[in-house]
């Protein structure tokens, strides 16, 4: 029996997206939007209106509709859109997309949006599982050799003890259940809880002042109280699901019976598979184990959906079970793809009757500090009063994109240089370096005879 050593982690680099700010609508209590609040700057009709949007998805008065967003390219059409999802709550499923996507040489357009929407709808299941659950008393990995390396040594079974404020009881777990423990980087000091049905290791926290834990100054853990109850018992457990992760389960069990006369799983899940998962859904809410937990699908680049999508979308607000669908455009009066037809944003005219029409607008030089403050804050770039200006005043000449996209490189730059402080000039520098679209095609006009036809 050999005790469990600590497991060095892995550090991973963050990939900060450019959303990632972004915590909610920024309203006041009374719908009106603040001028820079959950990471969102101006905009401040958009926003309202979004709030009205979010308060009628709470009310079940969005049945049949939808929204569009229609503004200049980097107004913050997919911010606003975001920030709709956090304000419905941190299990709100979010799917963007870019409506290019929905041609692939693999599955059906329809098939596409279908699984799109059904990856925006989400199950908030609750049932009562049998479970351990406790504080991590004592803790020891038994190891056997690696049946195909001698040198190698593997986890075979875990010895541990769970301990409540008023119970304790001691446990020999398989090999799997292990495993996870190590994956987990589980330690004395530890609150979990074990599925007694599917053997699945959930880690909850550090318990508040365990005798037998080691603490840290500084560590990046969240404190839980210890349980109390017997560690042995009834829990209920609360999880989303989405309908296209029930589709897919479901496709699963079928394959693994098809599979013995020789059929491959196929790509697109068949109506037969959804109509009864919609059943058995509906089976889950009626019982009270379940309720519908309606999510945004946020389709960008609208103008480029055709026009049987724009159809298929038709049918699918009307719905009984439909996500909240989202739709951005940055083309004024265009021709619907798949027609010879021209119409405002390039969609149909009897899909456009169902939306509701939020207009966005280029940012003023204070709103585009602002948003270069918050995303400079974001991913860790400190700027000089004088890179800030400069970062604003090319926001304002070009776009807000490029601004933005300045200031890593800008880093880099005055990095090699010795600084962590990024100085106007380590822009100008940057700005030398990468171009903005105006300069690309004055690049292209100057070597037109150069470039390939």
């Amino acid at each position: 029996m050999v005790e469990i050593k600590e497991i060095p982690r892995v550090t991973e680099f963050r990939r900060i997206g450019a959303h990632s700010h972004i915590r909610g609508l920024g309203l006041t209590p009374e719908g009106k939007p603040k001028k820079v609040a959950d990471g969102l700057v101006g905009q401040l009709e958009a926003r309202e209106a979004a709030g009205i949007v979010v308060q009628m998805i709470r009310e079940g008065k969005m049945a049949g509709r939808g929204v569009l967003l229609v503004g200049p390219p980097g107004t913050g059409k997919t911010a606003i859109a975001v920030a709709i999802a956090r304000e419905l709550g941190e299990d709100t499923p979010f799917v963007a997309m870019s409506a290019s996507e929905i041609y692939s040489t693999e599955m059906k357009k329809t098939e596409v949006l279908m699984q799109a929407l059904r990856k925006a709808l989400g199950v908030r299941i609750r049932e009562k599982r049998k479970v351990y659950e406790g504080v991590v008393k004592e803790l020891k990995i038994r190891r056997v050799r690696h049946p195909f390396n001698p040198y190698a040594w593997i986890p075979k079974e875990a010895r541990l003890t769970l301990a409540t404020r008023d119970d304790e009881l001691t446990l020999t777990v398989s090999e799997d259940i292990t495993v996870q423990l190590l994956q987990l980087g589980v330690r004395r000091g530890d609150v979990i809880w074990i599925d007694a049905e599917t053997g699945k290791v959930y880690k909850t926290g550090k318990a508040k002042g365990f005798e037998k834990a080691r603490y840290y100054d500084i560590e990046a853990t969240r404190y839980v109280e210890i349980p109390k109850g017997p560690v042995k018992k009834d829990k209920e457990i609360v999880h989303t699901l989405t309908l296209h992760d029930l589709d897919v389960y479901f496709a699963a069990q079928r394959v693994a019976i098809t599979a013995l006369f020789g059929f491959e799983m196929e790509r697109e899940i068949s109506p037969e598979i959804r109509k009864a998962v919609d059943e058995q859904v509906r089976k889950w809410v009626s019982e009270g184990r379940g309720e519908i937990v309606p999510g945004v699908l946020f389709i960008d680049d609208a103008h480029m959906l055709d026009i049987e999508a724009f159809s298929f979308l038709s049918r699918a607000m009307e719905s009984e079970l439909a996500p909240i669908i989202i739709l951005a455009t940055n083309r004024g009066l265009t021709r619907i793809r798949g027609t010879d037809i021209e119409s405002p944003h390039g969609i149909p005219l009897d899909l456009l009757d169902r939306l509701l029409i939020i207009p966005t607008r280029p940012y003023t030089a204070d709103e585009i500090r602002e948003i270069i403050k918050i995303r400079a804050a974001e991913e860790d770039v400190e700027l000089t009063d004088e890179a800030l200006e400069l970062l604003t005043k090319i926001g304002s000449e070009t776009s807000l994109r490029y601004a933005v996209q300045l200031m890593e490189p800008a880093r880099i730059i005055a990095r090699r240089k010795g600084r962590e402080e990024v100085r106007a000039e380590d822009i100008e520098e940057a700005k030398k370096l990468f171009v903005d679209v105006k300069q690309s095609i004055q690049h292209v006009k100057r070597y037109e005879e150069m470039f390939l036809k």
